[in-house]
Parts: C-alpha cells; sequence; structure tokens
C-alpha cells in the first residue's frame, strides 16, 4: 500500500510541472553566429577535439611564415573554439599539388588558385583584403639603366614560381602580349628570394608583388626598382573546404572580420600583409577568367 501511495505521489508531482521543466532549453544565441557583449566572436562547441589544417600559399620562407601566421591561428582558436594546425609549404608547386588534391580544410591561397579550387574541390572564399588590389610587379638593381619592361629581351628575370598569380602569371602575360618580349625565367621558389636576387643582381630583373615589396627589409626595398606594375585585381582569400561544417565556415569568417577590427588583430593582419577585410565570394574573382591566363600556367 505504502508503494502505491509513494508512486501515486510522484506522478501526481510530474503531471503538475510545466513542459518547459521536462525538455532541455535551447542556448539563447547559436555558437560561432555572432560577436559576444565581450567583444570576441562566440565559439562553436561541437567537434572540438577535430583539428582543422590551415595552408598557407609560400610568400615567404618558412620561418617567417610561421611567425606571421601562427599568433593570427592563435587568436582565430580563442575566437572560434576551433583548433586549426598550419601547414607551411615549402615550394608554390607542392602548395598547388595539396589543395588541388584537397588536402587543406582552409588555405590562404591566390586568385588564380582560388578558381582551381573551386572548380576541383568546391573551395569557397570566406574573406579577401579589402583595402588594395593585388598588383604584380617588375623590379630591377636600383642602378640598372633599364626603365621599361621591353628593355628586357631575352633577359633573366627571377620570379617565384611559373604559378605565381601577381609575381608571375600576370608579368609574363604582359612581357609576351603586350611588350612583345620573351624572357629566360629562374624560379627561386618564394617573392623574398626574388627580391634577393635582384638586388644581389644576380639577375636583370624579378617578377613581384606590391605588397610583399612593401614588406621587405629596408636594404632590400633599397637595392631595386619598380619599373612596372600590372592591371589590379582583388586579393588572396582565406578559402574554406566543403567539407568544413557551413557552421564553422561562418565562424572563421566572423572571427576574422572581427580580429580585423581590433588594433591588435590589424597589427597582425599586417604582416600578412592585409589592409582590411572583407567577406568575400567566388564572383569577386569573375575578372581572373577574362584574363586568358591559362597559356601561362604551367601543370607537372
Amino acid at each position: 500500500m505504502a508503494k502505491r501511495l509513494i508512486g501515486f505521489t510522484c506522478y501526481l508531482l510530474l503531471a503538475l510541472l510545466p513542459a518547459s521543466a521536462l525538455v532541455a532549453q535551447p542556448e539563447t544565441q547559436a555558437p560561432g553566429s555572432s560577436p559576444r557583449g565581450d567583444g570576441t566572436t562566440a565559439s562553436i562547441t561541437a567537434d572540438t577535439d577535430r583539428v582543422y589544417t590551415f595552408g598557407v600559399v609560400p610568400q615567404f620562407e618558412q620561418r617567417k611564415l610561421f611567425r606571421t601566421w601562427r599568433p593570427l591561428l592563435n587568436e582565430l582558436q580563442r575566437r572560434t573554439g576551433l583548433k586549426f594546425r598550419l601547414v607551411g609549404t615549402p615550394k608554390i608547386p607542392a602548395f598547388e599539388k595539396q589543395f588541388l588534391a584537397g588536402d587543406f580544410d582552409f588555405a590562404y591561397m591566390n586568385p588564380y588558385h582560388v578558381i582551381q579550387a573551386h572548380d576541383s574541390q568546391g573551395y569557397v572564399p570566406l574573406v579577401r583584403d579589402g583595402g588594395r588590389t593585388l598588383n604584380g610587379v617588375i623590379v630591377v638593381p636600383k642602378d640598372s639603366p633599364v626603365t621599361s619592361p621591353g628593355e628586357l629581351k631575352d633577359k633573366e628575370l627571377a620570379f617565384p614560381s611559373a604559378n605565381a598569380l601577381g609575381a608571375s602569371m600576370l608579368i609574363r602575360a604582359d612581357l609576351h602580349n603586350r611588350f612583345k618580349v620573351n624572357v629566360n625565367s629562374r624560379y627561386v621558389q618564394t617573392h623574398s628570394s626574388v627580391y634577393l636576387h635582384v638586388a644581389n643582381k644576380l639577375v636583370a630583373g624579378g617578377g613581384g608583388v606590391q605588397s610583399t615589396l612593401n614588406s621587405q627589409a629596408p636594404s632590400i626595398k633599397d637595392a631595386v626598382r619598380v619599373i612596372y606594375k600590372t592591371v589590379g585585381i582583388p586579393p588572396h582569400p582565406v578559402a574554406a573546404h566543403p567539407r568544413v561544417p557551413a557552421a564553422h565556415r561562418k565562424s572563421v569568417q566572423l572571427a576574422f572580420l572581427d580580429i580585423a577590427a581590433t588594433e591588435e588583430g590589424a597589427s597582425m593582419l599586417a604582416q600578412i600583409p592585409v589592409v582590411g577585410l572583407v567577406a568575400s565570394s567566388i564572383e569577386d574573382y569573375g575578372i581572373i577568367e577574362t584574363l586568358n591566363l591559362k597559356a601561362f600556367y604551367v601543370s607537372d
């Protein structure tokens, strides 16, 4: 009899409770969807053990690349709650093979690369530099008599790689199509190496981009001179592989934009170098299709 009385009492108490007390209450704000009141982006709690790979096109030698990007990814982790492993690739051709195979979850790549990555793997741009355009530049030793690209006929020029967009493809296309000259190309792996070759007069000139030239040590910048600048195009984006959940992609995009809005974040981004970030999409890079650069892309 006592057991029946206890059971009936428990049933009665449960019946009187509001339904809301018996189910889990949803969060008032979706994790990772918007900034919190303390200025950081809300983190995502799901898949916290997953480590995302983050590839970076090898503009710099490896030590400088890691010094530049690791603090930024640390801040990205703090704001999103996600984990990132920075993947440094010493040579651009190896970097191309990796993103074409879909090896990176996220990647910072040049505009031509993002078209290839989108077509082959479905990568989608998240953010890009909104404060400038990407311009290829031809540099020569400061005391060189050369003043025009037309004077470089049959000369040896240094480039980071055949498929570096601003520093190689745009320049070689203009040399061939606009100035009607052929040059002998020496591929030296990084932008920094190009400027070193030119500054030390190992080549008649070289291809780079204005932003990486600006980031060189004064001793290097003072030893070279710009004689030509290509048409400007939207700069490198950070892109994400479609296997990354949409909520995580959005969280990373918002975190990057939030970082760019802070003084410390802007300082970190300036090391890449990036002037200011804006949201991006594949439509931003439609101009690439109009430049007819396929003839200047070198595949293995």
